[in-house]
């Protein structure tokens, strides 16, 4: 191949030094880069997002027959839910529910409708899951899995005709219930390390010799497994007689495994974190399945780290996000409320600065994660595998999910730390170690996706750069990295322009759309950090190359800016969808504030750990990182609190829709209180003004006995708000059965 003299006498040695120092893919590496795609995440890290881009994405609405799903079997099996009971008493869901989540297709959300399922969007699905976690987060979990990361996806993605046509209306409508059993003792966050196997060999099936898999496993947190009646297994395939051909070590495979097999065992189960939904271990001892239990069939052999990762870039982005969107949305909604009606001082606490501080990141937060739930069930809904999307929502929604629910905890106070079936924050509470877990627990998230898959995926040329040095022909490598490295050349350039003019000019020369009105500041920093994360990007590839990889703590810090753009382009997206409401303004510049000021913190931190100090003085004086990284104001403080303290419309779109409990839950009664108090608020500060008691203002003749009588009834409401649950020794004696049981047993032993 001839090559230009550029490539032959510039590209030539740069090449050489490239392949020494960018790191290479692995095998896994490659097959988790190719099972997602790159969407709103690469406009931000190309330095300059075309904001029309975002724009143009359609606002996720529900279909009719979506609607009438949430409005008519979501809310009549939240009715049927006592979530005391279940996690206190019962320890499982009723039958009745489980029947009832069968009848209605519950766990065919998203099979398709010709294989009997209900073929909703993941906006839908989304809606469903984030709707029965303000309920039950057992009863959740329990809708999620089967439509997230296990059989039915799988089937959908890669299953055989035959496969899908046996499995998937049994699925549907319930007569087959799944699970996916991935982690064992050995591999938690690193899958390649489980030592679950399967031998191919000659086995007996239905009476006959066939080829098949014998499989030994050990599972633990297997959420259904107790209860499956079909097992996706992922373990690794070996086939050391050569019936598949020359290779023994053929891979992670996925497979169906029925649970009524001799020698699979479920059954026992785990307690996660006081939460019972139904989650335990899993083994099987020599088990034997033919070939075609292979999801996929044999041809899919050795693929399954693909088409987990596949899976995973879907329903990573709907289930925990939209639970974390529910756990942030009931906080802020309760805790609004409850400062509105709870007095201390001769004050609603809601007046208190302490409180209010919290009561402003509330309504924030719920504000951003519901718009990046949104935004993301949008893109999915557009087909796309959103790798490093899905993981920043996992990552973000539960964090911000831990920290909402801890300051609702702290305004609640007292309230909030006796348990009981009136305590509407307790099992979300207990359930914050779920989310910040499973699905890929947000250390590894954090610190090697979110950056680590983002930053090849999402960069404009770094994959074809890496790809380039890896290909085996020596001129075709030379050729097509010549032509893609000074592509990324001219790209560098433009964004040291970018970054200069942007970051120096205090953001005011960076882009905004012409429209965004309230929010045309906040479009503007965005851009200038955009730049910036960009060309500090660039810098770390080519101070550190395949260094970066172990650099963990810089990596963490650059996927958080990432994140951080992520999460205020969705508020921006929601806004300009919503009419760009000027009462939602508040909101928006609390969050962008916030957003800004830990993106300077990071981009700081980052540069502080720059092993290169010439790279990262550069860097500093071409982003300007530094400056004021203070938090929002004392008054926007107030008035983003004030959002969730009043009624309003802004407070409606704030909380979205929250079920209000069963009977003797809490939630209903405080909505109650709520209502009556901000309905009788002129008459009490008629009396305040006054200076009188409601008895005493009813015998001056300031409030009429009607008023008083209203009054009363608010009062008595309030008071059952604010009280708490408690029980007799009888009514604890349950608590305590088992563990005596255990302890005479034991002394008895002794």
């Amino acid at each position: 191949m001839e090559h230009s003299f550029r490539a032959k006498w510039i590209t030539r040695p740069i090449h050489k030094w490239a392949q020494s120092v960018l790191p290479k893919l692995s095998d896994t590496e490659a097959e988790a880069l190719n099972a997602g795609e790159v969407w709103w995440e690469a406009e931000l890290f190309s330095g300059n997002p075309d904001w029309s881009k975002l724009h143009d994405v359609e606002k996720p609405v529900l279909t009719d027959e979506e609607q009438a799903f949430l409005d008519g079997p979501c809310e009549e099996l939240c009715g049927m839910i006592d979530d005391w009971t279940i996690n206190q008493e019962a320890a499982d869901l009723p039958v009745e529910v489980w029947n009832f989540m069968r009848e209605k297709k519950f766990f065919g959300m998203i099979i398709e409708k010709k294989y009997g399922g209900l073929g909703f969007s993941a906006f839908a699905h989304s809606e469903v899951v984030r709707y029965i976690a303000t309920r039950s987060v057992a009863a959740a979990v329990t809708v999620m899995v089967p439509n997230s990361l296990g059989p039915g996806e799988l089937l959908h993605m890669f299953g055989t005709d035959e496969q899908k046509d046996y499995w998937l209306p049994r699925l549907a409508d319930g007569r087959e219930l799944p699970a996916f059993g991935l982690t064992s003792d050995q591999a938690g966050s690193d899958a390649s390390a489980m030592v679950d196997e399967g031998i191919i060999e000659m086995g007996e099936w239905d009476g006959e010799q066939v080829l098949g898999i014998r499989l030994n496993w050990a599972k633990r947190y297997i959420t259904l497994a107790p209860v499956c009646s079909v097992l996706g297994l992922a373990f690794k395939l070996r086939d050391p007689d050569g019936h598949l051909g020359e290779e023994e070590d053929i891979g992670i495979t996925c497979a169906l495994v029925p649970t009524d097999l001799p020698g699979v065992e479920t059954g026992r189960r785990h307690i996660p974190s006081s939460t019972m939904f139904m989650n335990g271990p899993t083994t099987g001892e020599d088990v034997f399945v033919p070939l075609d239990h292979i999801i996929g069939g044999p041809d899919y052999a050795g693929r399954g780290w693909m088409m987990l990762m596949s899976a995973l870039a879907a329903g990573r982005g709907i289930s925990l996000p939209s639970m974390g969107a529910a756990a942030v949305a009931l906080s802020a909604h309760t805790t609004g409320a409850y400062a509105r009606i709870r007095e201390q001082f001769g004050l609603p606490i809601g007046k208190f600065g302490g409180v209010q501080t919290r009561m402003g990141r509330l309504a924030a937060d719920a504000y951003v994660i519901e718009s990046a739930r949104r935004l993301t069930c949008a893109g999915l809904d557009e087909g796309r595998a959103l790798s490093v999307i899905s993981a920043i929502m996992k990552a973000h929604a539960t964090f911000r999910m831990r920290e909402a629910i801890n300051d609702a905890m702290d305004v609640h106070s007292g309230k909030a730390v006796i348990d009981g079936p009136s305590n509407y924050l307790l099992p979300l509470y207990r359930a914050v170690p779920i989310g910040i877990t499973v699905e890929g627990a947000n250390i590894v998230t954090r610190s090697l996706i979110i950056f680590g898959q983002g930053s090849i995926r999402a960069h404009p040329y770094l994959l074809n750069e890496m790809l380039a040095l890896q290909e085996e022909d020596k001129d075709k490598s030379l050729a097509e990295f010549d032509t893609y490295f000074w592509k990324h050349v001219g790209h560098a350039f433009k964004t040291v322009g970018r970054s200069i003019l942007r970051s120096w000019s205090g953001s005011y020369l960076a882009p905004a759309p012409d429209d965004a009105g309230a929010a045309t500041p906040i479009y503007r920093e965005l851009s200038r950090w955009a730049a910036s994360y960009a060309l500090v990007a660039d810098l770390a590839f080519l101070t550190m190359g395949g260094a970066l990889k172990r650099k963990e703590m810089i990596s963490t810090r650059m996927g958080d800016i990432l994140s951080e753009m992520y999460l205020l382009s969705a508020a921006l997206k929601r806004w300009r969808d919503d009419g760009k409401p000027e009462e939602d303004v508040p909101l928006l510049r609390f969050a962008s504030i916030r957003a800004f000021g830990a993106i300077r913190v990071a981009m700081d931190e980052v540069l502080a750990n720059f092993p290169s100090r010439a790279a990262a003085w550069l860097a500093r004086v071409l982003t300007v990182p530094g400056g004021s990284a203070r938090g929002p104001s004392d008054k926007l403080t107030e008035e983003c609190a004030e959002l969730i303290y009043a009624p309003s419309g802004t407070r409606e779109r704030i909380t979205g829709r929250i079920h209000p409990g069963c009977a003797r839950g809490g939630i209903a009664i405080l909505n109650e209180a709520f209502e009556r108090v901000n309905a009788l608020a002129p008459t009490m500060k008629t009396l305040r003004e006054a200076k009188h008691t409601p008895d005493s203002g009813l015998a001056a003749g300031i409030i009429s006995q009607d008023d008083r009588d209203r009054i009363a009834e608010m009062e008595e409401v309030v008071a059952k708000v604010i009280a708490v649950d408690d029980f007799t020794p009888e009514e604890l004696a349950h608590y305590f059965e088992g563990l005596n049981k255990d302890r005479i047993e034991k002394v008895a032993a002794e």
